[in-house]
């Protein structure tokens, strides 16, 4: 039989055209049938399956040559398509069937070790293990289709609005302020390392002091970090950068191009804009900057109790001078977040969220039920008199459901919003109220430009210290600059993140472009002048030669398709990803090497 070097149909290929016609087809077996004198063969491919019917009365020597074939061998067989007399409505190829008038049986195949079609309480370390048959699934193989619809979209939008790929170095250099690097040590530079790139964001801000204008990249990224379940040690980013921009040409053109994703890969058309919302008021109505706003319950200042006589609030401080405030000079709050009233909310996983509180040192959390009879819980203590009225025309002015329940936290507003902020998301999920189908997308904006870390003890940048910050009106680089060494916290910064359903698919900025500004940011980070040099000298130096002003965006592809194929890992979208442990059990990687090898480079082992 002749081979075809390409294959000219697919097994979906088949339909109303082709019936009547003799093809050729290659293929795995997924199924076999046999009802008396026939053998039926589900037949797939990369594009799903179709059925191959060997007839004794059509074929004999086809019909017996068939009896041998098992699940995952590999076939080549000429056949005709023909109707089918008892259609699958399942399948795209469900009206048609392919009578087969030769067989080649290419390869054989022993048992897998997993099964293609059912996969029950299979450990995804044996799926890592056999990855090469766990791709077969349909479910697997349509991710990576979809991964390469998805990066294909991309590209077209990106090459029509004009930004050329450009390659950036793999083997670069460690700098501070990132996670941890991956190292390679130089054997041509015996006791110095490279390092594999977190990101190229200096690179792609020398691009565009080179005047490329507008770059993007689909590039793999790495970190030496802690793995979870939207995180690997290298991942994908869709990494852009443009000249001459601000935030609003960002959003529209990161806007656009996911519309061009969703209806060219799924046929979905994104409503645009899309919504944007400060990370300040992010934080007061979610308390999080990583909202997902198909919850639709937001957090409530509950500076209102106030018109109420309280008891036990009375001692723990709270003041009645300002909304919401409890105790001068203490800078707490009360906040609070109402949901529907649902016997899924036992009391002993009230009681739970109670010790939680504790844990994480809010001055107070309690929680009280309201049917349009009754109150019940222990916030009805805290109050002198009947509070029933207050609160039944609070809840009715914000159109909140009765009967419900209301909670209540109270301590330093950071804490007290962050804590309900994952009260709203844990309840939302476990009274099913979050809708699945749905794809809420966002945008956060205007975020701090430093903050404190406690697990660093010092200063850091929120995003990267490549980020420039807002300007107040009225005001130059010179008193921006004094601004920032006064008071480095009162800084917003020109920064974005694009959020869906909760998740974060990457974050951008507009950059520093002046070279003061970015030799300040770098003081404020603690680096002396000798180590700004020795890091970013080169950078700083190109800024000094007409760099011009630019911005961009870093998204990671995982999440991206992990999203939009509704995973909850981006595991399931890579094709050969490593465990949460930093292994991959289908490679053995990471491995040993020989001594001689070590040596080679210099470097010796513990």
């Amino acid at each position: 039989m002749r081979r075809s070097i390409l294959k000219k149909y697919y097994c979906t290929d088949i339909g109303e055209g082709l019936l009547g016609k003799k093809i050729e087809l290659y293929g795995w077996v997924q199924i076999k049938r046999e009802h008396g004198g026939v053998v039926f063969i589900d037949l797939r491919d990369r594009s799903g399956i179709v059925q191959l019917v060997f007839n004794g009365q059509y074929n004999k020597k086809c019909f017996e040559d068939a009896a041998i074939l098992k699940s995952e061998f590999v076939l080549h067989v000429l056949g005709e398509v023909r109707r089918r007399e008892n259609p699958n409505p399942n399948l795209p190829t469900g009206d048609f069937e392919v009578w087969v008038d030769r067989l080649s049986i290419l390869n054989e195949s022993k048992t897998p070790p997993i099964a293609v079609v059912k996969q029950d309480d299979v450990s995804e370390e044996l799926r890592l293990r056999y990855r090469y048959i766990d791709l077969r699934r349909s479910r697997m193989n349509r991710n990576i289709v979809m991964r390469h619809c998805i990066t294909t979209s991309i590209r077209k939008y990106l090459n029509e609005g004009g930004f050329i790929d450009i390659e950036t170095p793999f083997l670069t250099k460690s700098t501070p302020e990132g996670a941890r690097d991956f190292l390679v040590p130089s054997r041509l530079n015996p006791g110095k390392f490279y390092a594999l790139p977190q990101s190229p964001q200096i690179f792609k801000q020398l691009l565009m002091v080179a005047g490329f204008e507008k770059y993007y990249q689909i590039v793999k990224c790495f970190r030496d970090e802690d793995l979870r379940a939207d995180r690997q040690p290298e991942f994908t980013q869709v990494d852009i950068e443009a000249s001459f921009v601000d935030e609003e040409d960002m959003y529209t053109l990161i806007d656009g191009m996911f519309a061009a994703v969703l209806k060219e890969c799924y046929g979905i058309n994104l409503h645009l804009p899309v919504l944007r919302l400060s990370y300040d008021e992010a934080i007061e109505r979610y308390g999080t900057d990583r909202p997902d706003l198909r919850i639709t319950q937001e957090l409530i200042d509950l500076g209102w109790f106030r018109d109420a006589k309280l008891k036990k609030f009375i001692t723990a401080g709270l003041e009645t001078t300002g909304t919401g405030t409890i105790g001068p000079g203490r800078n707490e709050r009360l906040y609070g977040i109402v949901f529907p009233s649902s016997d899924a909310l036992t009391r002993k996983l009230l009681d739970g969220y109670s010790e939680k509180s504790k844990i994480e040192n809010l001055s107070m959390f309690s929680w009280m039920k309201v049917t349009n009879g009754s109150f019940s819980g222990p916030m009805v203590k805290l109050f002198e008199e009947d509070p029933r009225g207050l609160f039944m025309k609070r809840l009715n002015e914000m159109k909140k459901a009765i009967p419900a329940i209301v909670f209540a936290a109270m301590g330093e507003k950071k804490k007290v919003l962050s804590f309900l902020g994952r009260l709203r998301q844990e309840l939302a999920e476990k009274l099913a109220l979050i809708n699945d189908g749905k794809m809420e997308y966002c945008w956060i904006t205007d975020f701090p430009l430093f903050e404190w870390s406690d697990d660093e003890n010092k200063i850091v940048s929120v995003h990267h210290p490549f980020t420039a910050p807002r300007l107040q009106e009225g005001e130059d680089a010179g008193s921006l600059i004094n601004r920032m060494v006064e008071d480095p916290y009162s800084l917003k910064s020109r920064s974005y993140d694009l959020v869906l359903n909760g998740i974060e698919l990457g974050g951008g900025s507009i950059r520093i472009h002046n070279t003061e500004i970015q030799e300040t940011v770098f003081s404020i980070l603690g680096l002396q002048k000798q180590d700004i040099q020795k890091k970013f000298g080169f950078l700083i130096e190109a800024l000094a030669y007409g760099a011009p002003p630019h911005g961009g965006i870093a998204l990671g592809l995982d999440r991206i398709v992990m999203m939009l194929q509704g995973e909850d890992s981006i595991r399931s979208v890579i094709a050969f990803p490593k465990t949460t442990s930093g292994i991959s059990p289908l490679s053995g990687a990471p491995d040993s090497v020989p001594a001689a090898q070590i040596s080679e480079l210099g470097i010796g082992l513990l």
